[in-house]
């Protein structure tokens, strides 16, 4: 079962604009991700006889046409055990059925799900014959937002040694080219993370920066202004993980060394 990824235009701050959807299976088949019906995406719904909606986590440019797609072709509506109350307000419809990671969706010819979190605590992975469909753990060029509120460095990072380990033909990603060379994807995720990590550590160590903005402006050597949210977001979910592993305090609002 190799997914059919079908990119769509949605309000996503991806480079291109886009979110991938995917069919997997052909009879009773499984849509992942759709962020909008698109005409293209109403054609490959129709043509390859889905019965079923999931998406990997709920994050806006992921779940934006989950209730109209539900509803325009009368799917079964999957959700994560423990957050369909998060579901429901993210996408509008409450969930007819949920799932665990470990368990096989019982939908197409089987699809087992794989817990990933990190970029947002309910994300997973969905598995197919030539890798997973893996929402928005990682990407073939650039780098994965994890930040707060909702993000978990530490739990990212294990995401990617765990995919790294597993080590899948194929990733299919929420955005972007398929990923062909996984392991090595995840070990330059992990390299840049850990290196941002260091630059965060010393920005409150060695520079004595205090507040997120400051380490901002401390820890990136490029032009962050059109993303500085996101690089803010980024900034803080590393300082969580410095703080857990005590190598820094951080109190919420300010850093100091320990």
């Amino acid at each position: 079962m190799t997914p059919q990824q079908i990119p769509v235009s949605t309000n996503t701050r991806a480079p291109d604009g886009r979110t991938n959807a995917y069919v997997l299976g052909s009879d009773d088949a499984l849509l992942v991700d759709p962020a909008t019906l698109t005409d293209d995406l109403h054609d490959v719904i129709s043509d390859r006889h889905v019965g079923h909606v999931a998406v990997t986590h709920h994050h806006p440019d992921h779940v934006g046409a989950v209730a109209e797609a539900a509803r325009t072709f009368d799917l079964t509506v999957w959700a994560r055990a423990g957050h369909e109350r998060e579901f429901a307000a993210a996408t509008g419809v409450d969930p007819d059925r949920t799932f665990s990671p470990g368990e096989t969706l019982p939908v197409a010819d089987g699809v087992p799900v794989v817990d990933t979190p990190g970029h947002a605590s309910e994300h997973v992975a969905f598995v197919v014959d030539d890798g997973l469909v893996s929402g928005d753990l990682a990407v073939a060029e650039g780098s994965v937002v994890v930040g707060t509120p909702g993000g978990d460095m530490r739990a990212y990072l294990s995401s990617l040694r765990r995919v790294h380990a597993r080590a899948p033909d194929n990733l299919y990603p929420g955005h972007g080219p398929v990923v062909d060379d996984p392991r090595a994807t995840c070990s330059r995720l992990i390299a840049h993370r850990l290196q941002r990590e260091r630059t965060v550590g010393r920005a409150v160590t060695e520079e004595g920066a205090m507040t997120p903005d400051d380490i901002v402006d401390a820890a990136y050597e490029k032009d962050v202004s059109a993303v500085r949210d996101l690089a803010r977001a980024t900034v803080v979910a590393h300082l969580e993980k410095l703080a857990i592993e005590g190598q820094v305090r951080w109190d919420g609002e300010r850093a100091s060394p320990v």
